[in-house]
């Protein structure tokens, strides 16, 4: 039996303290993440492409990342526009997911079909491999959502190496699928920070008209908490 801050040790021990033991528990859990991908298709979609004087900005999975943290923590404050927006890129996040997964079992039984050639699909010596670090989860949905095209893109494009794909079809295979993962990534740009809260929305005050007619009326469902993304912060207490 242990006593309190002992228990039975063998001879010549010293017996564990329990208090010794309590102020002395595990530290802060860290962990790292990398996404690696083989195909510049899908390296593009990480890093996005600034403005120029003839092209519009590409928001990447950086900017993706950057402009949700701002949501996230909108949404940790009881912002019911923060959580409309979520339910937005939940759901730009399932259409994109399943623009690839059909992509890439249309071209698995199209390779099948070949069953007198054994078919690999094209890999690379040098793969691009990044450390990440976001603050929400959807970041990171928006990460494992590249590395799922890069398995897409390099299946597509040995289709095409091998000759199951002209060369047409190929690229709007590649634009098909990664359009919707640019349309996912583009997403927040829509939410405007107004720093307003659900008691703010249902009072009717200026900053929640103004809020209004900016992203239009947050439905009521949102509103009463009734409709919500698959993944939401933790309320912040008032």
């Amino acid at each position: 039996m242990i006593e309190q801050g002992k228990q039975n040790s063998p001879p010549g021990k010293n017996p564990i303290s329990v208090s010794t033991v309590e102020q002395n528990g595990p530290g802060v859990l860290r962990g790292e993440v990398w996404l690696t991908v083989e195909s510049h298709h899908a390296q593009r979609l990480i890093l996005g492409r600034a403005a120029t004087p003839d092209k519009p900005a590409i928001i990447g999975l950086v900017g993706f990342a950057d402009r949700l943290r701002v949501i996230w923590s909108a949404a940790r404050a009881d912002d019911p526009y923060a959580d409309w927006w979520l339910i937005k890129i939940d759901e730009a996040l399932e259409r994109a997911r399943g623009r690839i997964k059909k992509e890439q079992k249309a071209l698995d039984e199209c390779i099948e079909q070949r069953s007198a050639l054994q078919i690999s699909v094209v890999t690379t010596s040098n793969p691009y491999r990044v450390a990440l670090n976001f603050a929400n989860p959807y970041a990171y949905w928006g990460a494992h959502l590249i590395a799922e095209f890069d398995t897409t893109a390099r299946t597509i494009l040995t289709a095409k190496q091998v000759g199951l794909m002209s060369e047409s079809l190929a690229e709007r295979a590649l634009d098909g699928c990664a359009g919707a993962i640019r349309s996912l990534f583009a997403v927040p740009d829509g939410y405007r920070v107004l720093r307003i809260d659900r008691e703010a929305v249902r009072g009717g005050i200026k900053a929640a008209k103004a809020a209004a007619e900016l992203m239009g009326e947050v439905p009521q469902a949102v509103l009463l908490g009734e409709h919500a993304a698959a993944l939401t912060p933790r309320k912040a207490k008032p």
